[in-house]
């Protein structure tokens, strides 16, 4: 259907006011109880079993005494929630659960564990990872979407939101597994194309000349790898999986097969190999990256003004998110627009965004439904 003919429509979202979070009935000293003592635990496992649960590189970067004030505050925290909780008389079992895992955090060390040195473990689970990303992430995003929301009326813990948080665990678990994986990939079919002069010229440039092309050549191979997942039936069916999420926020862009994402952090890792920038603008550019992967998922309603035809915004990526015909197979890109313009993939009407999101065909709405779906036969 020709973008001229459709009618746009805005988007009607359901009535959330049974998930939403008042003062005074217990569901927000519930779950922050729960969370922090859950968090806590974990954190404490980490500091119990550094070599195999956290990962060398970033344990270079964070003070890991420091973060031990910051253990010792949540833990009384998730207790103290949890007294509230109690008090308020209601989702007591939030508050409970708060304070079986952290009285399993005193009971391994608490915030008392001694620090020790992380020796590099090519296998170790990436949980500190995860855990920091994933305080960072809700505060970051979770504000956002509560000061500037697309749609309003979206709870927070909006429908299959904990399916999308198993996916974001999943994925953040397995970090040391995927970098093996691509890097083996990058190096053992592509080492022959790695040029030694081409690297040195990249790495005489500036910086930010630097970021700027691994973000083009990036955005390059990304947007075929995606285009061609879209338009291959058989790869559609992995693909569909991230496609699935009908309420778009911060936490939806972890929906994702396993299968797509081994092979989207491979294809990203390729021209980052090729080129051989410096250290400072690989830094940079995954730091962009990353950011720019929740960002342009999340329920965030900033217009950005001329900067939304320069990079992927949320209401960019939204509409590739979109089931609305116009916009089926369409905004491919992950960083930029400027190859969606030149390949004849771009779709964004500027004064509306998509009144549904989701594939055409819903998907099982289960983890393993979604694992095994791209295997089954088609009805």
């Amino acid at each position: 259907m020709p973008e001229e003919s459709h009618i746009y429509k805005p988007r009607k979202t359901e009535d959330m006011s049974d998930r939403a979070f008042r003062l005074g009935e217990g569901k927000i000293s519930g779950y922050l109880s729960c969370s922090l003592g859950i968090l806590s635990f974990l954190a404490v496992l980490c500091y119990q079993f550094p070599a195999y649960l956290t990962t060398a590189d970033l344990r270079a970067v964070y003070d890991a005494k420091i973060l031990q004030v910051a253990l010792m505050i949540t833990l009384w925290s998730s207790l103290g929630f949890a007294l509230l909780t109690f008090i308020l008389s209601k989702h007591r079992r939030l508050g409970a659960i708060g304070v079986v895992f952290s009285l399993l955090a005193f009971s391994l060390g608490g915030y008392t564990i001694p620090v020790r040195g992380v020796e590099s473990n090519t296998l170790s689970l990436g949980l500190d990872w995860l855990i920091l990303t994933l305080i960072a992430s809700v505060m970051i995003f979770t504000f956002l979407e509560k000061i500037i929301p697309k749609y309003r009326e979206q709870a927070i813990l909006r429908p299959e939101w904990q399916l999308d948080l198993f996916y974001f665990c999943f994925n953040h678990l397995l970090i040391a597994v995927l970098l093996l994986i691509s890097n083996y990939f990058v190096v053992t079919v592509f080492g022959w194309a790695a040029s030694s002069q081409l690297q040195a010229w990249v790495q005489s440039l500036p910086v930010v000349v630097q970021v700027v092309i691994l973000i083009v050549c990036a955005d390059f191979v990304l947007y075929w790898s995606h285009r061609f997942f879209h338009e291959n039936p058989g790869l559609w069916k992995i693909h569909a999986v991230h496609h699935s999420v009908e309420h778009m926020d911060w936490l939806a862009g972890s929906r994702n097969h396993i299968v797509q994402t081994i092979v989207d952090r491979s294809i990203a890792m390729l021209p980052l190999y090729l080129l051989g920038a410096d250290k400072a603008a690989l830094d940079i550019y995954v730091t962009f990256a990353a950011f720019q992967a929740v960002l342009v998922h999340a329920n965030i309603g900033i217009p950005f003004g001329p900067l939304k035809y320069l990079v992927v915004t949320p209401l960019y990526h939204h509409w590739h998110h979109s089931s609305d015909k116009p916009a089926i197979d369409s905004n491919y890109a992950v960083h930029l627009p400027l190859f969606d313009r030149l390949f004849g993939t771009y779709h964004m009407p500027s004064q509306h965004w998509p009144q549904e999101y989701g594939t055409t065909k819903r998907l099982p709405r289960t983890f393993l439904g979604q694992l095994f779906y791209p295997f089954k036969r088609s009805q």
